[in-house]
């Protein structure tokens, strides 16, 4: 076992153990802070894959405009910041289809590799990525953008309280002019021609 496959490992325990902190916190900011303890320690793991621009791209868009968009959107919705008791739910169903889906994947990969040794591909550069994105990658690329696009407008609707919000109904016993009746009406014009005749 080499340097590398240590650092991978310690990487991947730091990703594993901050995403159990993410689904097991009962604070709403501090599970966007452990997001990005997660986020970062896998953006270590494609720098020691030598993927240096997928690294940066995971820094830059994941790290820093995801989890910002989410703290933002924490605050204009007035979410609570401290515990939340409606967090405090029972776990073992969670933690029994996260470990069994662990368990799958795991022996997927154990099976499909084995012990062989995979031969690293050349390293790539912002050209070749930009050629696979927008000519075999281009239809998830497009349905990726709306997506983000439809969680700004959600973002944007759940902080404004006044839409969607019913209107207050308006009945003739509120206005002003309906508290006097027709006569009543009548009666106020009647004195005030006699007032003007004098």
């Amino acid at each position: 076992m080499t340097g590398v496959d240590v650092l991978l490992l310690a990487l991947g325990a730091v990703a594993v153990g901050s995403a159990a902190l993410v689904v097991g916190t009962r604070h709403l900011v501090r599970a966007g802070l452990y997001l990005v303890v997660c986020l970062g320690a896998v953006a270590g793991m494609y720098l020691v894959l030598a993927a240096e621009l997928v690294a940066w791209v995971q820094v830059l868009i994941y790290v820093g405009a995801v989890v910002v968009l989410l703290l933002f959107a924490v605050m204009l919705t007035r979410a609570p910041i401290g515990a939340s008791d409606d967090l405090d739910r029972p776990g073992w169903p969670a933690a029994l289809i996260g470990g069994g889906a662990g368990l799958g994947l795991a022996a997927l990969l154990v099976d499909a590799y084995r012990w062989t040794t995979v031969e690293l591909p050349e390293a790539g550069n912002a050209e070749r990525i930009g050629e696979q994105v927008f000519s075999s990658w281009v239809l998830p690329f497009e349905v990726l953008s709306v997506l983000l696009l439809s969680a700004l407008v959600g973002a944007i609707v759940l902080s404004r309280p006044d839409i969607g919000a019913p209107r207050p109904k308006t009945t003739d016993a509120a206005r002003p002019e309906a508290a006097d009746g027709p006569a009543d009406r009548a009666g106020d014009d009647a004195a005030g021609d006699r007032g003007r005749s004098r």
